[in-house]
């Protein structure tokens, strides 16, 4: 199983990124799964999540402004950043939901910066 992570960048606060991961080697389309961020310091935590069907849920911080989706004919998962804060940066990783430990990529930073 393999996740790779693109599209991070640096942006100025209230910009925009998207977010792209690639899934391989796994039954994409069954998985909930879930955008994950993790700064200096502290534990990863989970920003989104979007189940096997579609239906996508947010932690209170990213609410209204991030967006989750996934095609699962493309082994493909999305997170469309709007609006974007300084509290927004760290490496955003992809990963089944709950995560398993040994399918963690490399993650593609996301840095706010004005």
């Amino acid at each position: 199983v393999q996740f790779v992570e693109s599209g991070g960048g640096l942006v100025q606060p209230g910009g925009s990124l998207r977010l792209a991961c690639a899934a391989s080697g796994i039954l994409f389309r069954i998985y909930d799964m879930g955008w994950y961020r993790q700064v200096p310091g502290k534990k990863r935590e989970l920003v989104a999540r979007i189940i096997s069907t579609g239906r996508a849920e947010y932690d209170d911080s990213v609410k209204g402004r991030f967006t989750i989706s996934r095609d699962n004919a493309k082994s493909m998962m999305y997170l469309e950043m709007n609006n974007l804060k300084y509290e927004d940066a760290g490496v955003y990783y992809c990963n089944r939901e709950p995560a398993v430990v040994n399918y963690w990529g490399q993650g593609t930073q996301v840095t706010v910066s004005s």
